[in-house]
């Protein structure tokens, strides 16, 4: 996505939240920018929800600081929830209540009068596609209904600031293209700075000007998606897919004997590989397939894919954790993306 050269919103510096022996976030810097979409991704325990209570103002840090607006999260909490709204993984309404009895409460509790909190319901609930539901009760709410009224709900008192958690989890795929776009739009033309925490690396792929990746509390990499990808190429992790025929025995000792060649994995279906290297080999390693009577039936390059860079910044960050003795970090790490990828957890 376009880079937008506008003043930074949200200030961290410094960020450091300690649980007894638990460092749940460890030394946070990060400078996010008005009418930005940030995508802030890790597992379970990696921070994020700890460092979203510091920016909400509902848990202090331990030391460091962050601002919104310009505005302490630890000393003025009240004046940062005037400028941020908050949608939560799981969004809560009364179920008894309309969809736009609930609006209409919230823009109350927000000092509108009841005629504006009306006013502002129905064209909220229009813009994220909800008039057709306003009078339903919000008890009989699919999630993607609720993620919706959730915007509409968040977009009452107006906040210059949006933070969601896992907005787009559990949607179907067509809601699920329908809540992106209606992301962007806020981003866009409202011009609101949106910070989004999730696991979904597609829909953040999708919609994210730039993206931090967090692991055991620290923040790995930060950056747009094309520049983390340009960056692990720069320091010599290069991967490819590749597939060849015919898929007998001497195909792995061809792909093995290209120099740079550092790590080979051959896949479920025979003749299906993933190469790692140190550096760029797809001119040699089509000229060595040639000459030795193989046909490329695939081969493309990969690092530009969220989820590869994802995987790479976890491993590197293990890799760094074990020469300075942090086996079981390394081990938790692993055990993340087995799971991941669906593989038995040891």
């Amino acid at each position: 996505m376009k880079d937008r050269k506008k003043n930074t919103i949200i200030r961290i510096k410094g960020l450091t939240k300690r649980y007894d022996t638990v460092l749940a976030v460890d030394n946070l810097s990060l400078n996010i920018r008005e009418g930005e979409i940030f995508g802030l991704l890790g597992p379970n325990g990696a921070g994020k929800t700890t460092t979203t209570l510091m920016l909400l103002g509902l848990t202090e840090p331990s030391s460091g600081q962050a601002f919104i607006d310009g505005n302490d999260c630890t000393r003025n909490p009240i004046e940062v929830k005037k400028t941020v709204g908050y949608l939560p993984d799981s969004v809560g309404f009364y179920p008894d209540l309309t969809g736009r009895e609930n609006l209409i409460f919230t823009g109350m509790l927000n000092g509108l009068d009841r005629e504006e909190s009306g006013q502002r319901a129905e064209r909220l609930l229009e813009r994220v596609g909800m008039s057709y539901a306003a009078d339903r009760k919000a008890g009989g709410y699919s999630r993607g209904m609720k993620q919706r009224l959730g915007i509409a709900d968040v977009l009452m008192k107006d906040p210059k600031v949006i933070i969601m958690d896992e907005p787009t989890l559990g949607i179907d795929p067509e809601g699920m293209r329908e809540l992106i776009a209606l992301i962007r739009e806020l981003s866009v033309e409202d011009g609101r700075t949106i910070l989004i925490s999730s696991h979904q690396l597609y829909q953040v792929q999708q919609i994210c000007d730039r993206v931090g990746i967090f692991v055991q509390g620290r923040l790995i990499a930060c950056g747009q998606i094309e520049e983390l990808g340009h960056q692990l190429e720069s320091e010599g992790h290069y991967e490819l897919e590749l597939s060849a025929f015919p898929a007998d025995e001497g195909l792995r000792a061809v792909i093995e004997g290209i120099r740079g060649v550092g790590g080979l994995q051959e896949k479920e279906e025979k003749g299906n590989f993933r190469v790692e290297a140190d550096r760029d080999i797809r001119r040699e390693l089509t000229a060595g397939l040639a000459e030795n009577g193989y046909a490329i039936l695939e081969l493309h390059q990969k690092g530009g894919d969220l989820d590869e860079i994802y995987r790479r910044y976890f491993e590197k960050a293990g890799e760094q954790d074990e020469i300075s003795g942090g086996r079981k970090k390394r081990s938790i790490i692993k055990g993340f993306w087995r799971r991941k990828e669906g593989t038995p957890r040891e």
